[in-house]
């Protein structure tokens, strides 16, 4: 299984990007995918989930900006992010986990990862 992430860069404040995360060898409907983020010199967090019936989940320093979503078409997920704010700048990965996982915003959860993609936010 690999995670294919991209659609980070460098964006102004108040701006949009959107991400991409192509899975390989697993099909993206059957199973949960999640964002998560690690900024320099923290841990990293969670930003959102989808699971199977579609539901999502977010972070509560991303609600109402982020919007997670997927195509099975094309098995890939995506993380809109509007609104952007300097404190968004982070890698961000993408992540899948079994369909009957409990915990979406728990990275433990996950079992495969994509690369990371750089997202950074100037003032």
């Amino acid at each position: 299984v690999q995670l294919q992430a991209s659609g980070g860069g460098l964006v102004q404040a108040g701006g949009s990007l959107r991400l991409s995360c192509a899975v390989f060898g697993r099909t993206v409907r059957n199973y949960v995918m999640g964002w998560f983020r690690q900024a320099p010199g923290k841990e990293r967090e969670f930003v959102a989930a989808i699971n199977l019936s579609g539901n999502t989940f977010y972070a509560d320093s991303v609600k109402g900006r982020f919007t997670i979503s997927r195509d099975n078409a094309k098995n890939t997920g995506y993380l809109q992010m509007n609104s952007l704010k300097p404190e968004d700048t982070a890698v961000y990965y993408c992540a899948v986990a079994p369909p009957a996982v409990i915990g979406l915003g728990y990275e433990q959860e996950y079992d495969y990862w994509g690369q990371g993609t750089q997202v950074t936010v100037s003032s």
